[in-house]
């Protein structure tokens, strides 16, 4: 589960594995998941994208872990290619950095690891405040 954003652990997405600028996320659909044609819903899938993108971001910090660092979202674009099915993968991925954004990728894959949906997005860092400050 992923602790530090309430909403993505509401949803189940878990993360498998997280390094230096990528992240690899899952969730298991259940009924609440879906849209009326009974695939993955748009919000689950963008949610996805959002959350890979914001921990591949935040793993460049020194321990991503452990960290005072948090990232926000200052833009974000989805692309919606296929009907979500089954067990859902996000691989998200910081393809640039500057002093103060990270530009992101993520795709979201199906069990048989056909893209469902394709994003990308830009990040700011923020570092907590020390309680000294």
């Amino acid at each position: 589960m992923i602790p530090e954003i309430p909403f993505a652990s509401y949803l189940g997405l878990r993360i498998v594995e997280l390094r230096e600028g990528r992240s690899l996320l899952e969730v298991d659909q259940q009924a609440h998941h879906h849209n009326s044609r009974a695939v993955a819903h748009g919000g689950l899938l963008s949610t996805m994208i959002d959350v890979a993108m914001a921990i591949a971001a935040r793993s460049l910090d020194a321990d991503p872990h452990h960290s005072t660092t948090r990232s926000v979202t200052v833009e974000m674009k989805v692309s919606f290619m296929r009907p979500g099915v089954g067990r859902l993968r996000a691989m998200g991925r910081c393809v640039h950095k500057t002093a103060t954004l990270l530009f992101c990728e993520a795709d979201v894959l199906d069990d048989a690891d056909r893209i469902v949906a394709r994003g990308s997005g830009t990040f700011k860092l923020l570092r907590k405040r020390s309680s000294a400050s």
